[in-house]
């Protein structure tokens, strides 16, 4: 008989805690959907925590600390609780700790609070993302636009900067104190918030599908520029260009077996130090030259069925946009972001003028794709094969992002995934995730082949994606979350910038298609 009592008060008990959780989580929801966004499940809370960016041991991605309840009040109080399926996203580690269990087991009182980094090393992050090696391709850009080219580079990293400043900002929200919140985590809750709620996911769908094409874009430069560095470097060998894109692609093979990205990671900061080296040299064997520079080359006009796919370049230069709230939310010390973004990207802006300015005045009408290949034959093979190394090294890193990103989207995404998952129940990769993997790199191998143009690409990928997520997409964004709240300039600057980045990437794209469509013809026809 006590059985049964103790029973059905309990049965009454979970009942009641089940009708305040509903009742709480509605008006949780209602509040959410009052500041034009929705409260997120635990299904879209991990969707939104890995659309941005991989694993935490490549990017020191965002820490996330999902708190749950195991137990209730009996009191009916459901306001003090967390309630289990809510995930609170810690910026410092504070907040509720994790109840403990019914056993006293204090094993769960805390979750593992990761080490923050400080606006040095994030500076350091954004420095390697807009000083890659796709420098190299910016005195071609200089070629085809002159002085207009270098007020392009300079024009480009203001408006960078800016971006990624508004874009971390529409992060936040006001509480009722008036105190600015962070409630949102990554570019995909930002675009899904703007579309909320009549299309509460498009957002994310479509900063998803510009973020897979321009990682995909990145791995086929890679193996493009790889291809061509060693056809220059090695020019009297029976081999053409094709077949050491084939080479390379051989040896990129492995990343399709690739879990994690520890051991890339290694050799991170030797490649950096590699390319930082090779510009170097670069600067150094144009300045021996110095007597020899074309200054008359460089004048006030731009080759206009060419110069759109400059503004591609350039813009692929400084993309970093994607990687800026993981960042930012990972800071020691979030104020200084604005500060960090200020001095990487003036001094992102000053090597590349001087490096895109000294390398054109070098060679002038001569300046090729890829600016390496201009060098003399022994010192181009020996930087070549530098810079060879550091593109096979850095290709697994896009390619990683990439798999992920289809991985989460059309595999494990719970009951809305299109097909079954990529691994086992023993974390073994299943045969059809093989395959899409091993299928990825055959993509970027054929591309490669098919239009081996280095600054055709990059300006392509520029144009599409890089303008729409460095220009349109963040002040759009900034424009509808945060209108209320916007000064007069700051409305100006944000429609500015949205126009002239549709224009760049419409017309760079249109351009950059030509040049490809007639390269696929011709290599389909050779």
């Amino acid at each position: 008989m006590a059985t049964l009592i103790r029973s059905k008060l309990s049965n009454k008990l979970s009942n009641a805690a089940t009708a305040v959780s509903n009742k709480s989580q509605a008006k949780v929801s209602g509040m959410f959907a009052r500041m034009g966004f929705q409260a997120a499940t635990d299904e879209e809370a991990l969707g939104f925590a890995a659309c941005d960016d991989l694993d935490y041991d490549h990017r020191q991605g965002m820490q996330m600390d999902i708190l749950t309840s195991d137990e209730m009040g009996g009191e009916g109080s459901g306001d003090g609780g967390v309630m289990e399926g809510d995930s609170h996203y810690q910026r410092d580690g504070t907040g509720p700790p994790h109840s403990a269990s019914k056993d006293g087991d204090p094993t769960n009182e805390l979750t593992e609070v990761r080490p923050k980094i400080t606006a040095w090393e994030a500076g350091w992050n954004v420095t390697n993302a807009i000083q890659g090696m796709f420098v190299l391709g910016l005195p071609y850009a200089i070629l085809h636009g002159g002085y207009l080219g270098l007020f392009l580079i300079i024009f480009a990293a203001v408006v960078c900067c800016y971006t990624g400043k508004i874009l971390i900002s529409c992060l936040y929200e006001e509480d009722e104190d008036g105190q600015l919140v962070r409630v949102r985590d990554s570019y995909v809750d930002i675009a899904n918030a703007c579309c909320a709620p009549r299309f509460p996911a498009l957002g994310g769908h479509v900063v998803n599908v510009a973020q897979i094409i321009e990682l995909v874009m990145t791995c086929i430069l890679y193996v493009v520029v790889s291809g061509n560095l060693m056809y220059n470097s090695f020019p009297n060998m029976p081999i053409s260009q094709k077949s050491w894109a084939i080479i390379a692609t051989a040896a990129l093979l492995p990343c399709a077996f690739l879990k994690n990205l520890k051991a890339v990671s290694k050799f991170s900061l030797l490649c950096t130090l590699a390319h930082f080296v090779i510009n170097v040299l670069v600067i150094a064997y144009c300045l021996s030259r110095a007597r020899d520079w074309a200054w008359d080359k460089v004048k006030f006009y731009i080759d206009v069925k060419k110069f759109p796919i400059s503004i591609g370049i350039i813009v692929f230069s400084y993309t970093s946009q994607i990687f800026l709230p993981s960042l930012e939310g990972n800071m020691q010390k979030p104020s200084e972001f604005h500060c960090m973004m200020n001095w990487t990207h003036i001094a992102a802006c000053i090597l590349k003028g001087l490096f895109a300015l000294v390398a054109y005045l070098t060679w002038a009408d001569e300046t090729k794709e890829v600016i390496t290949d201009n060098l003399p034959p022994t010192m181009r093979a020996v930087v070549n094969l530098f810079l060879v190394s550091k593109a096979l090294l850095s290709y697994p890193l896009p390619f990683f992002a990439a798999v992920e990103v289809l991985e989460k989207t059309f595999f494990q995404d719970g009951g809305r995934a299109f097909f079954p998952d990529c691994y086992g129940g023993d974390g073994r990769l299943k045969s059809w995730g093989l395959t899409l993997r091993c299928s990825l790199v055959v993509f970027t191998l054929l591309m490669a082949i098919y239009v081996p143009h280095f600054a055709l690409l990059m300006g392509l990928t520029g144009s599409l994606t890089g303008a729409g997520l460095c220009f349109l997409l963040p002040s759009l964004f900034h424009l509808k979350l945060l209108w209320r709240k916007l000064q007069w300039h700051q409305v100006f600057f944000d429609v500015a910038i949205f126009v002239i980045g549709g224009i760049c990437s419409i017309s760079g794209f249109i351009h950059s298609m030509e040049g490809l469509i007639e390269a696929f013809r011709y290599n389909i026809e050779d």
